[in-house]
Formats: C-alpha cells, structure tokens, sequence
C-alpha cells in the first residue's frame, strides 16, 4: 500500500510538472488595475485579485480567452501554450461607451451592468454634479425622473408625501452603509460629500429585503471615489447672486442682494499600498428669504490599506459643522412670501460625524467577505424646544460567493443600535434596536436574469415609563410598556429578458415594510406659537409592495450611446403612516391613515457619447401617477384640502430634462423641471396660514423651471462656468408655504490637476 501511494505520488507530480501557467495584469486606459475581472477558458476560468493579477494553470495546446468586466469591453485573445511554458500576457480592457453596460451594485448588492437590472434604475456621474454647481445632493437628485424633495422629504413616484422632518420611505446609503439621522429616520443633504462623489444610483421601487426598512419606497446609493495611480487634486469655488422676484413689492433685503459663496478641495493618491482620498468644503449663504441663514463647513477622510492581493482595511470620515437660522412659514401669500412669520423662526448648531471602518476580503475560492461599520453622532443645538442628539453603531457582514453553475448568492447579517435623547422626545431617553439576515440570489439562464430576495428583520424601542407633555395642551398617560418590538420577513423577486442585442424586458415584484420611527412615535414640538407636533405611542408599522414592468432600448447614433426606458408601475400601501391635523389639540400627529395604491407610468431617456466633434450627454424623462386612497370615506376626506380622492403632497405629472453639449473646450447646458399643481394638501395650512389658500389658487397651474448655463474649459486644468437658474423667474412653492429661489446667477471655477 505504501508503494502505491508512492507511485501515485509522484504520478501526481508529474502531471502537476506538466501544467503550464499564463499570468499576467489587467488594467483599464489609465494603467489602474481591475480587480474581480472574470477570465475564462472552455474548461474552466478564475477572476483576478485586487491588485488586477490573475493566474492559469493548464494544459499545452491552443486556447480562447475571454476577459470580461463589468462596464468594460469584452476581450477575446487566443494563445498557444508549449509544455510547461510559462508565458505573461497582460490586458488592457477598454471602459464601454455604451450606458447599458455602465456599472450598478445597487440593485442586487453585486457589480452587474445597468441593462441587466430587474428594477427601474438611473445613474447619476460626477460631471452633472460639477456643470450644475450642485452644493447638497437633494438638488441633484431632483433631476432624476420621478424624484422629488418636499420639504426635505425625498419622494420616488408618489410613494412619500411631507413627513415635518421625520420618517422617510427612501433609504439613503454612503458605500452601501444605511447614512440617515436614525433616531428620526431623516437624511441631512448638507452632509453628503458631493466633492468625492464617484456616481450616484437610485433605485425605484420597494427595497425592503435587501435593505431594510426605510428602503420601502427606493434607495439612494452614494458611492464615493477611490484613489487611482495618478494623484489627481482638485479645487472648486462659486458664487450665486439671487435675483430680485418679478414683484418687487416682495423685495425685503433693500440694496444688499442675497448671495451664496463657497469652495471644495479634494486629493486622492495611492501611497504604494496606501489610498488615500479627502476633501473639504466650505459654503455661506445669506438667503433670498428673510432672517435665514446657512454657514457650513465638511471634512472628509478616506483611507484604504491592501495589505496582500485578498484583503484589505480602510476608514471613511466624515465631520460637518455649521449654524444656519430658518423659519417654518411665511409671513403672507401676498407682499409677505419671502418673509418670515417670527414666531416660526428658529437657529441651529450642528455637529455630525461619521466614522466607517470596512474590511474587504476574497478567499483562495473567490467569495468576498466583507464587514462594514458605522459610527454616527449628532447633535443638533435648535431653538425652539427642537435640540436632538443620537448615536447609531451599526454594522454588517456580507458574504458573496460566485457558484460555478451560474448562481450568485449574497447573503449577510445586520445588527444596529440607536440611542437618542431630545428636547423633542420630552426630554427624554430612547433605545432603538436593529436586527437582520439577508439573502439575495441571481443566476443568468441564457438570455434571462433571475434574481430573488429574502430578510427576516427585528425591530425594538425601548422607551422610559413616562413622557411630560403638559405644555402642549395635553397630557398623555404613561406608555403601556417600555419595550415595543416586532419581527417580520419580507420578499422580492424579479426577472429580466434579453430579447435582442440592446433590448431588455423587465418585471420585478417586492414586498414594503417600515418600522415607525422613535420621532414619529414620540415627537413632542411646536412649528408655531399655536400649532404643535405630538406624539402617537400606539403608531403601527406600515406595510406593502411595488411591483413595475418595463422595457429598455438601446439607442445610438454614431458614437453616442443610450436608451430609452418605459415602466409602468403599481404600488400599494397598507397602514400607510402620514402625519394628519387633529383639531382637538389643534396639532398634527403621525397616524395610520389606511390603505393606499399609487399606479402610474414613467419614460426616461438617457445617452453619452460624440456626435460628429460635438459631445452631447442628456438625462431626462416623463412620470404620471395616480396616488388614491383605496377606500375615501369621510375620516379621509376631513383632513385634506380638496373633497376628491388624492393623497397629499403628490404631483401627477413631472417632466425632466438635462442636457450638455460640448466642443473644444466650449460647453452649453439646459435644464427644465416641471411639476404640476400639488392638488391635495392639509386642510389646516389654507385656513390657519396667512395666504396659502389664494397663493395656490393664483399659481394653480404648476411650474416650468429653466436653467442655463455655459462654461469654457482653458489652460489644460481651468474651467469657467456661468449658470443662469430659474431663467423665467418662476414663483413657486413645493410644500406650503415656502418659496424656492427665484432667478439666480452662478459664476464657478474648476481647477484639476
């Protein structure tokens, strides 16, 4: 037996002896490497490491190699391999032009490209943040189709109203970490660092088995820059100068026009295996509206360590500061729209942070293992009764694994803390727990992307025994417990059909789920003298699901690539959670406002790309929905401002438009935003608010805003940018009365190098 184990052996070694190895670098058209390349051959393939390496050992004979990339151009070589030959072949991979093949993780929580997707998705780069001097995100993302923000409140096709900052049905990510306020379930927009952002993806649609609770409605997915083998620096400033409105009579400043200023500055650098990437920014504003104000500063870490081929660390950082003054209404609909009702102003300090260490590893089998962490403090000093602060430690475990027989499966664990304590909870303590398993898989089948989703998610409050609420009129009784918990599972599933070379069929099906937050069910505050916020300890979780079906065609001519893409979608609401006006405290609590469906369709058209010498690059798209009530009785029809089944703060019809044209160093832009009238709102706010009723009566017919802008790029690394916004000087509202900026000139300078 020994023997034979011998010769076996060294029969073993032999054919080992006998192998060939090819190895060698793949990088794109800078000289950086790709990692997670797939290279594959007839009887088998690897992917490539971090540092773009990858390695084969086969046979002698004559082979067709494949290297595909998402977002990249496939590349096919043959090679012929002698016996024992070790032979180097390094690639260079092509970036693709085409958008269809752009690269999005969002959707499935892998690389994969946009064509591929089973969800309604759009894409947002850098360089349309830069040409319409973007500042805070919530600006940017308005010109996505069927995206809008009222009120601070972000809203994908109707799914969301105005919440009075708390509670959100679209959950914001930075490098797929959950980054809302979580106490109140709120984004900050002041503190996205728009300086190091690489894109942007927002997915429609309910997202609760991938990502969790706030996700019922969409996702925002913030993905940051790396640092790339050429260091590059850059620095930005601008200044806006707010126009007078066309009524002069609402002019309150005098001779001192409203303006807004500030500059950024960003570095990224490998260190040999060291990356680095930072940014800072700075912004003052005096505001066209009467005694406000914003003065705001952000500095942003990120650092990553390979420390071999398989595993590496990193930190990202964020700290934001400032002091800003606003008021919560007008002073009148008439004279009085840019001016401040006193009694509803209030100042603020801010001081937040993040600290997020992650840890990225691929084993000798190709999984990736990843854990991702957050720290996030707030403390938010406001007048007015209004001082919060919170901390959330969250963190997650992410395993990935690329099976041979097609499947890609990502599963993981979440488990987050939240601990707040405000002037707006009665100055009270709260404790907030989550926890949750995932599992997502995919699998191509020939032309067809199948892809499912499961989470089973845990949430807990654990509250003090006891609330004082004397000063707002009311006294509430102790709450019934101090712990408040539910479980419960929920499930996607979705598929999409390649029926022809740039032509896919769509179809996706997901369950919504959303947990109330502490805000909504303990907020204790005022927005007025006389109206108040009060809490609802007996709030239940809202529930339901989204389903769509669409189609997207590519689209090309010449050089310039996109597509166009038509969804029709339904989405239905069980317990929905709004905030309703109760006369008998004469206060507004968030409530279950019953069942809901909001139907609708949505067509979007996209592209990039050079026709003839003329760069042409364009987002833009239509969305109509149909928001009701599934059943409108008389409990439904008491709150809202119109005796027709609506939901509130919804618009039926928005169309979008971006587009830039470019030619030696010279660029021309527009931008149009149109929503039309917001036909329900609270009945409350056209009686007890001075001018509401007749202001949305006279501007009853919706708003056409226009922007446009040139720039003239000189010198290699200078670019002088002249932004015209709201062009047509359009008085509008997008919650109750709130005027948005009238006319506006920009004047920015961009420097890289």
């Amino acid at each position: 037996m020994r023997y034979l184990l011998l010769l076996g052996c060294l029969a073993f070694s032999a054919m080992i002896s006998a192998q060939s190895i090819l190895s060698g670098k793949i990088t794109d058209q800078k000289g950086d490497p790709l990692p997670g390349v797939t290279v594959v051959f007839p009887e088998g393939g690897t992917i490539s490491d971090m540092e773009g390496n990858y390695i084969l050992s086969l046979k002698e004979g004559t082979y067709r190699i494949d290297f595909s990339y998402v977002g990249f151009e496939t590349k096919t070589v043959r090679i012929d391999l002698g016996k024992n030959e070790q032979k180097t072949l390094d690639i260079l991979l092509l970036e693709s032009q085409n958008l269809l093949d752009q690269l999005t993780v969002t959707s499935g929580r892998y690389e994969k490209p946009l064509g591929q997707v089973t969800v309604s998705m759009d894409v947002l780069k850098t360089d349309l943040i830069e040409r319409n001097n973007t500042q805070t995100i919530d600006n940017l993302l308005q010109k996505v189709p069927g995206f809008s923000i009222i009120g601070g409140q972000a809203n994908i096709r109707g799914g969301s109203g105005f919440s009075y900052g708390t509670g959100t049905r679209v959950l914001i990510l930075v490098d797929d970490i959950p980054a809302l306020q979580s106490d109140a379930g709120y984004p900050n927009w002041n503190d996205f660092q728009v300086e190091t952002i690489e894109q942007i993806e927002v997915v429609k649609g309910a997202s609760s088995a991938l990502y969790g609770s706030a996700a019922m409605n969409g996702v925002v997915n913030i993905r940051t820059a790396y640092a790339k083998d050429k260091p590059l620096t850059t620095f930005s400033t601008f200044y806006t100068s707010y126009r007078d409105p066309k009524d002069k009579e609402q002019v309150w400043y005098g001779n001192r026009q409203p303006f807004e200023t500030g500059l950024s500055i960003t570095h990224r650098q490998k260190f040999n295996k060291l990356d680095l990437v930072a940014g800072t920014n700075f912004r003052t504003q005096n505001s066209f509206l009467e005694s406000t104000y914003d003065s705001t500063g952000r500095v942003t870490v990120g650092l990553r360590y390979r420390i071999n081929n398989r595993l590496s660390v990193g930190v990202n950082s964020n700290l934001n500061f400032g002091k800003s003054s606003s008021f919560y209404y007008w002073l009148d609909g008439d004279k009085g729209v840019f001016k401040a009702t006193q009694s509803t102003l209030f100042t603020s300090r801010k001081l937040r942070y993040t600290v997020d260490p992650f840890v990225t590893y691929f084993d000798k089998a190709g999984n990736q293992h990843k854990l991702l962490s957050r720290i996030y403090q707030v403390d938010n000093k406001v007048t007015a009764g209004n001082q919060n602060a919170s901390i959330l430690m969250y963190g997650e475990y992410q395993f990935q694994r690329n099976w041979n027989n097609g499947w890609i499966s990502t599963a993981g664990a979440v488990a987050s803390r939240t601990y707040g304590n405000a002037e707006l909870y009665g100055d009270t303590s709260f404790v907030a727990y989550n926890l949750a398993a995932y599992l997502q898989l995919e699998k191509k089948i020939g032309r067809l992307n199948i892809s499912a989703g499961a989470r089973y998610e845990n949430n807990t409050i654990h509250t003090p025994t006891y609330i004082p609420l004397s000063k707002f009129r009311t006294r509430f009784d102790t709450i019934p417990t101090r712990k408040i918990e539910e479980s419960r599972p929920v499930f996607r599933f979705g598929a999409n059909y390649q029926l022809g070379k740039y032509t896919f069929l769509r179809a996706s099906v997901g369950q919504a789920y959303r947990f109330p937050t502490i805000a909504e069910k303990f907020i204790t505050t005022q927005f007025s003298s006389a109206i108040f916020i009060i809490p609802n300890t007996k709030l239940r979780s809202e529930t339901g699901w989204s389903s769509e079906i669409g189609i997207k065609q590519g689209v090309g001519l010449g050089n310039w690539k996109g597509y166009v893409d038509v969804a029709a979608f339904l989405t239905e609401y069980n317990d929905m959670m709004e905030f309703v006006f109760i006369p008998q405290y004469f206060a507004f609590q968030s409530q279950n406002i019953g069942n809901t469906r909001i139907s609708g369709i949505e067509a979007t058209i996209a592209g990039q790309g050079k026709i003839g010498n003329v760069s042409l690059s364009m987002l833009g798209g239509y969305t109509y929905i149909d928001p009701r009530y599934r059943i409108f009785g008389p409990q439904e029809r008491k709150d809202i401002s119109v005796d027709y089944n609506i939901l509130k703060y919804r618009f039926r019809n928005s169309l979008k438009v971006d587009a830039e044209a470019g030619w030696k160093g010279l660029g021309v832009g527009y931008s149009l935003n149109y929503n039309s009238n917001i036909e329900a709102i609270d009945k409350v706010f056209e009686t007890q608010i001075p001018g509401v009723k007749s202001f949305r009566e006279k501007y009853n017919k919706g708003a056409l805003v226009m922007d446009f802008r040139a720039s003239y790029s000189f010198l290699k690394y200078y670019k002088l940018s002249f932004l015209l916004k709201n062009a047509a000087n359009v008085l509008y509202t997008l919650r109750p009365a709130m005027p948005e900026a009238p006319r506006n000139v920009n004047v920015r300078l961009d420097i890289k190098f």
